[in-house]
């Protein structure tokens, strides 16, 4: 299990065609670019005809079509909405919380349905909090259990090290995962 994979959720992904964006007819497109370089050629003739200032009708008209178009052009290339998320079912005020909350209720429900459960533990809890270590382990200290294990144990402590690397997959006592937890914590 992957650091992305502890952190994202089923069904996080939306296909592209639940969030339908809004399509125009180039026609219409076009109306309302003529309209609006129209208006705004209008105006700015106005003002600069009050003002005592002359300049050619031409040249104020394609000044606003090319900010049109170059308005046109980055919204092409602007990036998509963000997908919005439904909210729980059981959700008191609407909100989902953030991501982090989410991975913590994710490994909460992980560690309770592995708490009596010795091969669950070790198959799903052992990995991701090996890799949570190897990568605490990079970040801070710049090794990993594979790249230098002689450090990496050193700084992980003797009990982390022996559960991670240990042959025996037994399930560990509150106290003991407690111990454990305080020891990556201080990686």
């Amino acid at each position: 299990m992957s650091l992305d994979e502890l952190f994202t959720e089923e069904g996080d992904d939306r296909p592209g065609g639940e969030h339908p964006e809004k399509r125009h007819s180039r026609f219409g497109w076009l109306v309302r670019t003529v309209l609006l370089v129209g208006g705004a050629t209008a105006i700015t003739m106005a003002v600069l005809h009050a003002r005592g200032i002359k300049v050619s009708l031409l040249l104020v008209a394609t000044a606003f079509l090319a900010l049109r178009l170059m308005m046109w052009a980055v919204s092409q290339v602007a990036p998509p909405p963000a997908p919005r998320r439904s909210t729980p079912a059981g959700s008191p005020d609407g909100q989902r919380g953030d991501t982090l909350q989410q991975a913590v209720r994710r490994w909460e429900r992980q560690l309770d349905w592995s708490k009596d459960d010795g091969e669950r533990f070790s198959r799903i809890v052992l990995p991701a909090l090996a890799e949570l270590t190897d990568e605490r382990l990079r970040l801070r200290h710049g090794v990993t259990r594979a790249s230098d294990p002689r450090r990496a144990r050193e700084i992980m402590g003797e009990p982390l090290w022996q559960l991670l690397a240990g042959s025996e997959r037994r399930l560990p006592k509150p106290r003991e995962m407690a111990s454990y937890v305080d020891a990556l914590e201080r990686i």
